[in-house]
């Protein structure tokens, strides 16, 4: 792994690391909005801000007071407040959340913001034809499910060149490309290519994906390109899946028990900065 954690200033305070609002979370995928928000915050965000349903609100709420609350309906005219939107965990394709997203959609399109769509986020986009104008910094974090529905091509043909379909997902959507797999596909707008070769089977477990999102948005909020913040995402997402399976074991890691390991995975990684210095 080429690039380095975002540097840490002495002199600085919660805006100095970035501010995101995490666009997640829907009655019966509370866990989302919970996951995806606490893993920005664990990799060093200064401030995250979730926008969510009520019900969603107070589930989490009683999960984590380390969150910031805005109700979903206002969340149009907080997005200049912030320097990274994530949209798309558990957030569910219902009518109503496909209006959001749009919206939404169409109001970051004008603003020079990086922006995270995963999970349903990513079915939507799918749904829609090619959106007019996408926000400049997007990246995308698809498994391959989602991304036979966004390229409208057999899932098998994506499990066999994972490379090129990442290629075609970059292209097609002018973005930075995370393709979830065993060996994750990161592709930039460029045509730039990393994959990735930590992790292992611990991280195929509901609610892995949303923690990946929550760790690259807190990156990205840091002032890391959006190559550099998924390659270093994945990567850290991944070392933190081994860490935690060499002490939980493969079997019994759950995606919650992988925020407990992120330190000790970014331990790692600044030993290894350090040998090199």
């Amino acid at each position: 792994m080429e690039c380095n954690l975002p540097e840490r200033p002495e002199f600085s305070n919660k805006g100095t690391f970035g501010k995101i609002l995490n666009i997640a979370g829907s009655e019966y995928y509370t866990g989302a909005a919970y996951l995806s928000s606490i893993a920005a915050l664990k990799v060093g965000c200064g401030y995250v801000a979730l926008a969510t349903s009520p019900k969603v609100m107070s589930a989490v709420q009683s999960m984590s007071p380390d969150i910031v609350y805005v109700p979903i309906t206002k969340v149009k005219e907080i997005i200049p407040k912030y320097d990274v939107v994530s949209i798309g965990c558990g957030l569910s394709v219902e009518t109503s959340t496909k209006i959001l997203f749009k919206s939404v959609l169409t109001a970051l399109a004008s603003l020079d913001k990086t922006v995270i769509i995963d999970a349903d986020g990513l079915n939507i986009l799918a749904s829609m034809k090619k959106p007019s104008k996408l926000p400049e910094n997007l990246i995308i974090t698809p498994h391959p499910m989602e991304a036979s529905r966004l390229l409208n091509v057999d899932i098998d043909k994506i499990l066999a060149k994972p490379v090129d379909y990442a290629k075609k997902l970059s292209k097609k959507y002018s973005c930075t490309t995370v393709l979830k797999l065993h060996s994750t596909v990161v592709c930039s707008k460029n045509m730039e290519l990393y994959i990735n070769d930590t992790g292992n089977s611990s991280l195929a477990k509901a609610g892995t994906g949303d923690i990946l999102t929550g760790i690259v948005a807190g990156l990205s909020a840091q002032k890391m390109s959006n190559f550099d913040a998924a390659k270093l995402g994945v990567y850290l997402h991944g070392l933190t899946g081994e860490i935690a399976s060499s002490m939980l074991t493969e079997y019994s890691v759950l995606a919650s028990d992988l925020l407990k390991y992120i330190p000790l995975a970014i331990i790692d990684i600044l030993s290894k900065q350090s040998d090199k210095d």
